[in-house]
C-alpha cells in the first residue's frame, strides 16, 4: 500500500511552507503530495491560501518522483477546459506524475463570497458529468471534438499539445455516496478516493464499485482505490496532544476536552487513524485488507513537520 500526505492549502498555507512539504515528501519516501483546492475556510475566518495549480507548478518541476495532484478541485468555480488545459501541462511538465481529481464543490461560504452559483446538490452532480465529459473527450480524442451540454460547449476542439501520456492525467473522484458519486467513478474515474470511513465501510463500498464499473464495461482493477483520512500518531501523550492540537480549534468545545474524548470525537467524526505507530500501522493493514491501495495523510495542521517526519521513520517503511 502507498502512503502518500494531502496538505489542506487554505488553512495558512505559505510558500515556504509548501516549498518544504515539496523536499520532505519526495525526501522521506512517500508516494504523492497532494493539495485541496478551496479559497477560503467554512467558518468566519479569513486564513492564507495557496493557489492550486500555481503550487503544483512548483511541486511537478522540484519534485522527481512523487506523484502530485488536486484532491480535489470543484468544478463549480473551476472551468473544465482550463482545468485540462492545465492539468495537461502539469503531468508534462512531472513527467507523467500528475493526478487530476475533480469534484461537485461544496462550501457554501467560498461561493457566496467570491460570486459562483454551486447550486443545489442535483445542479451539482448534473455538471460534474458534463464536466467529466468534457475533461475526458479532451484528454483522450485525437480528433477535435464538438459537445453541447447544459453547462458547457465544444466545437471542433483540441488541446494542443496533446498530453504525452497516452490518455492524459489520471483522474480521480471523491466521494462514497452510492447513488451519484459511484457511478460516475465507474464510468470516468480512473482512481476512486474515499474519504472519512472506517475500514469496514471502505470494503463495502468498494464491493458495490466493483459492481458498477463491471456494469459500466469496464474491469475492477481499471479503478485505483484511496482513502483520505487524519493521521494522528504519537509515541507518548505528548506527542499525542502536539499531532491533535490544531483539532482543538475547530472541534467544538475542544479547547478544553480531555485527550481521551477529542481523540474519541476524531475517530468518529473524521475516521481518522490514531495511536501510536504500531497501532497506526495495524490501522492501516486493515485498510489495506479492505482493498485500499493509498492512503492520502490528511495534513490539517500544514506546520506539522515532525509528525510528517515521525509517521516517515515509523510507520512508512511498515505498511509500504
Amino acid at each position: 500500500m502507498e502512503l502518500s500526505v494531502h496538505v489542506e492549502g487554505n488553512i495558512n498555507l505559505t510558500w515556504p511552507l509548501w516549498k518544504r512539504h515539496v523536499s520532505d515528501t519526495e525526501q522521506l519516501g512517500y508516494a504523492g503530495l497532494f493539495r485541496c483546492d478551496h479559497f477560503t475556510v467554512e467558518y468566519p475566518d479569513y486564513p492564507n491560501v495557496l493557489e492550486l495549480i500555481v503550487s503544483l507548478a512548483y511541486a511537478a518541476d522540484h519534485s522527481e518522483r512523487v506523484h502530485i495532484g488536486s484532491l480535489v478541485a470543484p468544478l463549480s468555480f473551476r472551468d473544465p477546459v482550463l482545468l485540462a488545459f492545465q492539468a495537461a501541462a502539469l503531468d508534462d511538465l512531472s513527467g507523467g506524475r500528475m493526478i487530476l481529481g475533480v469534484s461537485t464543490g461544496w462550501m457554501d461560504r467560498e461561493h457566496t463570497m467570491f460570486g459562483y452559483d454551486l447550486g443545489d446538490l442535483p445542479t451539482r452532480f448534473a455538471r460534474l458529468e458534463e464536466g467529466l465529459e468534457v475533461i475526458t473527450r479532451l484528454f483522450r480524442s485525437a480528433e477535435p471534438v464538438t459537445y453541447s451540454g447544459r453547462f458547457y460547449q465544444l466545437r471542433d476542439a483540441m488541446l494542443r499539445p496533446l498530453p504525452q501520456r497516452f490518455g492524459g492525467p489520471k483522474l480521480l473522484l471523491g466521494g462514497v455516496g452510492v447513488r451519484r458519486t459511484l457511478p460516475l467513478v465507474a464510468r470516468y474515474a480512473d482512481i476512486w478516493n474515499a474519504f472519512h470511513i472506517t475500514a469496514d465501510e471502505f470494503q463495502e463500498r468498494s464491493a458495490r464499485l466493483d459492481q458498477m464499473v463491471e456494469e459500466a464495461g469496464r474491469q475492477a482493477r481499471d479503478v485505483k482505490r484511496s482513502l483520505l483520512n487524519p493521521v494522528v500518531c504519537g509515541r507518548n501523550d505528548a506527542e499525542l496532544e502536539r499531532s491533535a492540537a490544531y483539532f482543538r480549534t475547530v472541534i467544538p468545545n475542544g479547547k478544553d476536552m480531555p485527550i481521551e474524548n477529542l481523540l474519541a470525537a476524531l475517530r468518529q467524526e473524521l475516521g481518522a487513524i490514531i495511536g501510536s505507530p504500531q497501532q497506526v500501522v495495524e490501522q492501516m493493514r486493515a485498510y489495506a485488507d479492505a482493498g485500499v491501495e493509498e492512503i492520502m495523510m490528511q495534513c490539517y495542521d500544514v506546520t506539522d513537520f515532525d509528525g510528517v517526519h515521525l509517521v516517515a521513520r515509523e510507520v512508512l517503511p511498515h505498511v509500504s
